[in-house]
């Protein structure tokens, strides 16, 4: 029996242009998702860097407005204090000093209620403005990831 090496060595089933052609599908492939893949991380840190500086803005006008809010809260409290310690240069009696000093301190107790709670919402409304752009952001990730 005779062997002819043509048929030992040919390889009929590999065709050298199919495997180029798979060979360059799989790098276009290859390509394309990697394009799709860097568009979306510019994308992310993009919308990243609006939501920095979104949430430096919300926090620069906060606190700003805490600043004034103090500022106005002092103002007020050193108001009164003069205005107390003017009525009290014209006491004339101790019941009269027991009654300013008690009408001073009721009034003074009632303006720091008032003041607390207009500064405690200013810092509810900072905290909610500053943490506002970050929870978009991360509503919109989730959400991206939900699509794919």
């Amino acid at each position: 029996m005779a062997y002819k090496t043509d048929d030992i060595f040919s390889f009929s089933a590999f065709d050298p242009a199919k495997l180029t052609e798979s060979f360059r599908e799989f790098a276009e492939k290859g390509g394309a998702q990697s394009r799709d893949a860097y568009a979306k991380m510019k994308t992310a840190a993009e919308e990243a860097t609006k939501t920095v500086e979104s949430t430096l803005q919300s926090a620069q006008a906060g606190s700003v407005e805490l600043g004034l809010k103090a500022i106005d809260a002092w103002r007020t409290n050193t108001d009164l204090s003069l205005s107390h310690m003017e009525a009290l240069l014209g006491v004339k009696s101790v019941s009269e000093l027991f009654e300013l000093q008690t009408a001073f301190i009721r009034k003074q107790a009632e303006v720091t209620v008032e003041q607390a709670k207009s500064i405690q919402d200013a810092a509810r409304k900072l905290a909610e403005n500053v943490s506002q752009p970050s929870k978009v952001a991360a509503e919109k990730v989730i959400a991206t990831f939900k699509v794919a």
